[in-house]
């Protein structure tokens, strides 16, 4: 029997590859760890699922934006929604301008300021505006977004807060919310849209928290929570997450790089008696 744990390796059976001690680790992360090595080279095992993940990332970044299914998923919640579009007239130009990514297309912001001043009730006085947006994952929006728009929307309610209907945008950027909340004018922004892919997270949403959003405010008053997916952060913490960003933001009146996530592993979503305020 050859003992290929000695000598200089040319005494090892053929076929033979070592595995990376630290393989271990893969038990706990979805990262790209734990590899092994067939020689100087990756296992042909690892080359074939890095193509595949890679080819997934592209997958996700290229998916069209079903915003039909959000709508009706909404619908189905009883939840009010409306369909807007950025100034972006196709995926490539998406990709490659994202300054139109940011902005509203001229017939959305009409059909934005007919909705707002044909629903005044549904739109007046709001604490909270919910965006959706594809953002560089369609699939992320398809898989998370609706479940995270109505936990949080049902807490925020819960909690007493004034909810605007969901303004779902085709090619929107995270900046697409500010102009949206031009004409909205909610006390609270949060924009639910797809992350840029990665090698083992193509599915991941990002939800941008705006105290006082506007267009041209700068990207330092935001928070975000990110990797919200079946594989990272699950929808029920993200939830809870946001309704205690929410909570703080309203207490503080500000987001951003003033707020801090500090939520405590007991935090119960809009709880009475919790003070965010500095003491005197």
């Amino acid at each position: 029997m050859i003992d290929s744990d000695k000598g200089n390796g040319r005494d090892r059976p053929e076929g033979y590859f070592s595995p990376d001690p630290w393989g271990w680790l893969k038990e706990h992360t979805d990262a790209r760890i734990g590899l092994g090595r067939s020689g100087v080279s990756l296992p042909l095992k690892e080359q074939l699922k890095f193509n595949l993940d890679h080819a997934r990332a592209k997958d996700a970044v290229a998916l069209a934006f079903d915003h039909s299914r959000i709508l009706e998923d909404l619908e189905k919640l009883s939840i009010p929604a409306l369909h807007l579009q950025s100034r972006a007239a196709d995926k490539n130009e998406y990709l490659t301008r994202p300054d139109l990514g940011r902005r509203l297309a001229p017939e959305s912001l009409e059909l934005l300021k007919e909705r707002v001043k044909k629903d005044p009730e549904l739109f007046r006085d709001r604490d909270v505006l919910v965006v959706v947006c594809d953002g560089l994952s369609a699939l992320a929006a398809h898989s998370s977004a609706v479940k995270v728009a109505s936990g949080f929307l049902d807490l925020a309610r819960l909690g007493g807060l004034k909810c605007a209907p969901v303004a779902v945008v085709s090619l929107g950027r995270v900046a697409v919310a500010d102009e949206v909340n031009d004409h909205v004018k909610a006390k609270l922004v949060v924009n639910l849209i797809g992350e840029r892919p990665g090698l083992s997270s193509p599915d991941s949403l990002g939800a941008y928290v705006t105290y006082g959003a506007y267009r041209g405010i700068m990207e330092e008053s935001r928070n975000c929570v990110s990797n919200i997916r079946p594989a990272g952060l699950k929808t029920e913490e993200a939830v809870r997450k946001l309704a205690y960003l929410a909570q703080k933001a309203f207490a503080l009146k500000l987001t951003g790089t003033r707020l801090k996530d500090d939520m405590p592993e007991n935090y119960l979503p809009f709880e009475e008696g919790l003070s965010f305020l500095p003491a005197k």
